[in-house]
């Protein structure tokens, strides 16, 4: 295995005996997440030198990782979108390539893109106490390269963009026809005329079936249990009014809180009367899939209404009906159940039922990954992040300056992520100004209560529980609540006693050339 000071050496050798190139910021990826703390670093703390070292070819994310039909935001743009850049467009749900074009578009108009380097594939990151900095190894088109930094920020989102949760079933070597995965979706595939089984309930699934059945011969959502299925016009007539009628900044910022207030409203009630809820999206369902759902109850208790509470696990949101209208068309069909065993023609359940498929979509989930798989090390010893807290959902207790961006799983992952910024923002531009080189969140006892980062039930979640990090008492509760943390964003402060600065070693030496 190739080391850091063999990278760093290569490094020196290529640019003619210099250093590796030094930032006092790399961010680590060019999606949203990466975009909203490039334009808050650069909005706050003027002076220092940034880079966003993305893996892939291109701007986007999880919008241009994605490519399978029917893909669209699974929140309203008004939160979904920069609050600094806001998405002005009627529709508040929108497809994958029209976010993605935003994104590059903000990008643009901030000069954030000129500061990108593509094809950088983070692999490793080594913080040196006595340099006071960190090497950011990345692959290159196959070849190994190093960064150093004073700040390191990941903003690779939370799952592999590599591999998907694919479990394997019995006899799916003698299907005959085409397996497909969701994360990888081959351009040149025809479904046009042919019989398709969607295995799975989620997000991902009830997106790809309205869009495959409008030129699928039947499109079946096969599911092992059901998810709570909301509708939502893709259109909002009172944001449209609220733009036509008031100046376009105070229309945005109406918006915005007007649809975070919703969205909060709908999780506190969720949480505190679960029954009434449910009923509520019971009835939702119905009246959305028309009389022929209505009269047939058993159908919808079945296909609709799961065993657990509303956001124990996210709710899936469907614009306009779209899954609900297939259903009701006969394009689209739900079957609870469970998987036997693949055959020849298609996918046979324990009850016995064959449902006849050319083509099956693993729409079963996605792995989570921490820091984009990135290998953090301090001082030589390598990080285990699932046995350290989350220090206000942004640092990593006992990992010197680091951050890392983590959205929220109770409404749209933006408004969670420029908080985030927002506060490594102002903690750089406080360091610089006390003239500290280092921080570092630490607990004050060893004994200090510890649970789950996440208080989600999805199978997502319970498979990455043995990575993730954790969390305890404030200040190291992760609030899912946008108020909370916006009004500690506010007042909160930084000698806390829980961050720990240091300035730097009198014998500390940068081991990096100015950027």
């Amino acid at each position: 295995m190739i080391t850091t000071r063999e990278v760093v050496e290569q490094s020196e050798r290529e640019g003619a005996g210099q250093a590796p190139l030094h930032f006092d910021v790399v961010i680590i990826g060019a999606g949203i997440s990466g975009i909203d703390a490039a334009y808050r670093i650069q909005r706050g703390n003027k002076k220092l030198s940034y880079v966003i070292l993305e893996g892939r070819k291109t701007i986007g994310g999880t919008w241009d990782l994605f490519r399978y039909p029917g893909i669209r935001s699974d929140s309203d743009m008004a939160t979904l979108g920069f609050p600094f850049h806001p998405w002005r467009e009627e529709n508040m749900i929108a497809g994958g390539t029209d976010i993605r074009n935003y994104v590059e578009r903000t990008a643009r108009t901030y000069g954030i893109d000129r500061h990108i380097r593509y094809d950088h594939k983070v692999v490793s990151a080594q913080w040196s106490t006595e340099d006071v900095q960190w090497t950011v190894v990345c692959d290159v088109a196959g070849t190994r390269t190093a960064f150093t930094c004073g700040f390191l920020y990941s903003c690779t989102g939370y799952y592999d963009y590599k591999n998907g949760y694919a479990p394997q079933w019995q006899g799916m070597a003698n299907f005959a026809g085409t397996i497909v995965y969701p994360q990888f979706w081959p351009s040149d595939l025809d479904y046009g005329g042919k019989r398709v089984v969607v295995v799975g309930s989620g997000a991902t699934a009830v997106t790809i079936v309205p869009a495959m059945a409008a030129t699928a011969a039947h499109v079946t959502m096969l599911q092992r249990s059901p998810s709570y299925i909301i509708s939502l016009p893709s259109r909002d007539k009172l944001t449209n009014a609220l733009r036509k009628r008031l100046p376009q900044p105070i229309a945005d910022t109406v918006i915005r809180w007007k649809n975070i207030a919703l969205s909060s409203f709908i999780y506190v009630l969720s949480r505190k009367r679960p029954e009434r809820v449910r009923k509520l999206i019971r009835q939702g369902v119905i009246a959305s899939i028309g009389p022929a759902y209505d009269a047939e109850k058993h159908d919808v208790d079945t296909h609709f209404n799961p065993k657990y509470n509303p956001w124990d696990q996210r709710l899936c949101l469907v614009p306009d009906g779209d899954l609900f209208k297939s259903l009701a068309s006969g394009k689209a069909s739900v079957e609870t159940g469970t998987i036997a065993e693949f055959t020849a023609n298609g996918v046979r359940l324990e009850s016995g039922k064959e449902l006849p498929a050319d083509i099956v979509v693993s729409a079963t989930g996605l792995m989570l990954q921490l820091f984009g798989g990135v290998e953090l090390t301090v001082d030589g010893r390598l990080v285990d992040a699932s046995r350290r807290l989350v220090y206000k959902g942004s640092l990593v207790e006992g990992v010197p300056n680091f951050a890392f961006s983590f959205g929220y799983t109770n409404a749209s992952w933006t408004l969670k992520v420029d908080l985030n910024a927002r506060f490594v923002s102002k903690l750089l531009r406080y360091m610089r100004k006390n003239r500290k080189a280092i921080v570092v969140p630490k607990t004050s006892s060893a004994d200090i209560p510890r649970e789950p980062l996440l208080n989600l039930s999805s199978g997502y979640v319970r498979r990455a529980a043995h990575i993730m990090p954790q969390q305890g008492p404030v200040p190291w509760r992760v609030v899912q609540n946008y108020f909370l943390d916006f009004a500690a964003h506010l007042t909160g402060r930084f000698n806390d006693g829980t961050l720990h600065f240091y300035k730097a070693p009198k014998k500390a030496k940068r081991r990096g050339r100015a950027a």
